[in-house]
């Protein structure tokens, strides 16, 4: 038999081996991230007619070389283009993934690893992140409990929508700060009622309620309280405070030296030392002093109540008949006051004068008095007079906190430090701007609502990122990715994935971050296939001519031997 014919048939069978290639690359074109393959062919074996000699000196003749005839054609290796890039595909969905580098995704089907670049993943009944195509598990690293940060230990499924995943928890307010700028020419702030600031805050289930804070101008223009007026829940309705000291809630009692000047509205209200009646014709009686102080409860608080209004203390009733008036060295509190014109008792608004008062007081009687001071609970604001820079509460410069005690409330309510040190007293054209915020400077210690999950994010790290709609957001693990020392000599075994092999290196059970060797994830998109359909189509033609060729030679094989067979005849 002629070794032509053997090597035809070699040549035919290596070029279909070829075709076999080829035509895998070519159905493979639009597969996620498939990676092309190329075949190269390598003789099979040659036949040694004469071996090769050495030349001969003694004789004089040459050396003559090896007489060879080759017996065919062989698949030398199939190599798989796993380095090269693919073209990105946007698919807008957040859970595909597109690699960036020389790195493959780990997944598992339970019991054993694979790696692939295909990215198309989603999340299982289960929560877990997996492939769409077979739903095996997409491995990475979990989070440390106690310090929030990725694990980078063996990996283990994502399981990123567990029950515990799905809410964040509440967290009660612990820290807030007063900023803005306090005007001393703004009228809220030099008035009794104080200029009004709200706190917003949670309790330690998460339930939101309102501190309703009161600035006041205290002693001079560079210093203020700072008062705890009443707390509302989410509702409107005021909780009940009534039963803690003030002065436990927030800051201490503090007595100040300070006029304040109290006037009735002459243009609305007329004495005639023991009746309070309108100005307006026809004449309305608004308060009886023997009314407001006699023996029907109901009719004494209207009486009173009636007369706190009319000094401007509306609403404010005992506030009014709490102030006090010092004469001759002895206090006395308008009430006590007022109780004395009624009954004709001295000392009252008849029988003193402006003469008579202790400190600096310029008015007294029924229509005009000053008081000297006032007590209040809560904390004194010191401002430095020449900068209006904030110095410190209580006038100690290294104390810029004050704390809300509400834990003396009981429940669930948890202590609130305020910082006041970014407040500052300047000229404002007499508007205020001071306002509470919750949480410090840094926005620690806010407070949060419980949170319902709204949106997953992968980071181009591959870090996961829980949102929720409380605000907050936690870190839920961490896709890893795999390296091998030799990532062509990684074995498919089907559906996009491929598995290690001694040639590749082993997989140390551990993983990679994708950034490591510059690498990314990027979300929404999708590895192509890297399959070039010009070069495949070019190789077609080249081993379809070569599988020609190598029938032709088979053909004159043939007609060769059959004119050898012919001889005979």
């Amino acid at each position: 038999m002629m070794r032509s014919l053997f090597s035809g048939v070699a040549g035919l069978k290596t070029h279909q081996t070829r075709m076999d290639v080829i035509g895998n690359n070519i159905s493979n074109v639009n597969t996620t991230a498939y990676k092309a393959s190329s075949m190269v062919f390598s003789e099979l074996i040659s036949q040694t007619i004469q071996r090769a000699s050495g030349p001969n000196a003694a004789t004089g003749t040459g050396g003559i070389n090896a007489r060879q005839i080759g017996l065919g054609v062989q698949t030398g290796a199939i190599n798989v283009n796993i380095t090269t890039q693919g073209a990105a595909q946007s698919t807008g969905n957040p859970f595909d993934i597109m690699l960036s580098g020389s790195s493959l995704f780990i997944v598992s089907n339970g019991s054993e690893n694979f790696f692939t670049r295909d990215g198309s993943f989603y999340v299982d009944a289960a929560g877990n992140l997996a492939m769409t195509s077979n739903g095996y598990n997409v491995m990475g690293w979990g989070v440390d409990k106690e310090t929030q940060k990725i694990k980078q230990d063996t990996v283990t499924a994502l399981r990123i929508m567990s029950e515990a995943n799905m809410t964040y928890p509440p967290e009660a307010t612990s820290r807030a700060y007063v900023s803005g700028i306090i005007d001393k020419h703004n009228a809220d702030v030099t008035s009794e009622a104080g200029k009004a600031i709200n706190l917003n805050f949670f309790d330690a289930l998460g339930y939101s309620y309102t501190a309703k804070l009161v600035i006041k101008q205290s002693a001079d223009d560079s210093s203020y309280s700072v008062e705890l007026s009443k707390i509302l829940d989410s509702e409107g309705n005021e909780v009940d405070i009534s039963g803690v000291d003030m002065a436990e809630l927030f800051g201490a009692n503090t007595s100040q030296a300070i006029n304040t000047s109290v006037k009735l509205d002459d243009s609305a209200y007329t004495w005639d030392g023991k009746v309070l009646k309108t100005s307006s014709e026809p004449s309305e009686t608004v308060c009886d002093l023997a009314v407001a102080f006699g023996a029907d409860a109901e009719a004494a608080k209207t009486a009173q109540d009636n007369l706190a209004k009319a000094y401007g203390y509306e609403g404010s009733t005992e506030k009014f008949f709490n102030l006090t008036v010092s004469t001759e060295g002895t206090t006395y509190t308008v009430r006590q006051l007022f109780e004395n014109q009624n009954s004709g008792t001295e000392p009252n608004f008849g029988t003193l004068t402006a003469e008579q008062m202790d400190g600096d007081v310029t008015n007294f009687s029924l229509e005009a008095f000053d008081t000297t001071g006032r007590n209040f609970a809560g904390v004194n604001l010191v401002y430095d007079g020449d900068n209006g820079k904030f110095v410190g509460v209580n006038g100690v410069p290294t104390m810029k906190n004050a704390s809300l005690r509400l834990s003396a409330l009981g429940g669930n309510f948890s202590d609130i430090d305020i910082d006041f040190s970014t407040s500052s007293n300047y000229n404002n054209n007499g508007t205020c701007t001071v306002n509470a915020t919750a949480g410090d400077l840094d926005g620690l210690g806010m407070g949060r609502e419980p949170g319902q999950m709204s949106g997953i994010s992968i980071q181009q790290n591959g870090m996961i990122y829980a949102a929720y709609d409380n605000g907050m957001t936690r870190l839920l693990g961490q896709i890893a990715v795999a390296e091998f020392a030799n990532m062509s000599g990684l074995e498919r075994v089907g559906e996009n994935l491929y598995s290690a092999t001694m040639n590749s290196g082993e997989f140390d059970g551990i993983g990679v971050d994708v950034t490591a060797n510059g690498g990314k994830m990027t979300t929404g998109q999708l590895e192509m296939s890297n399959v070039d359909l010009s070069q495949e189509f070019t190789e077609m033609i080249t081993t379809q001519r070569g599988f020609q060729a190598n029938s032709r030679i088979i053909t004159v094989s043939d007609t060769l031997l059959e004119e050898l067979t012919n001889l005979k005849r």
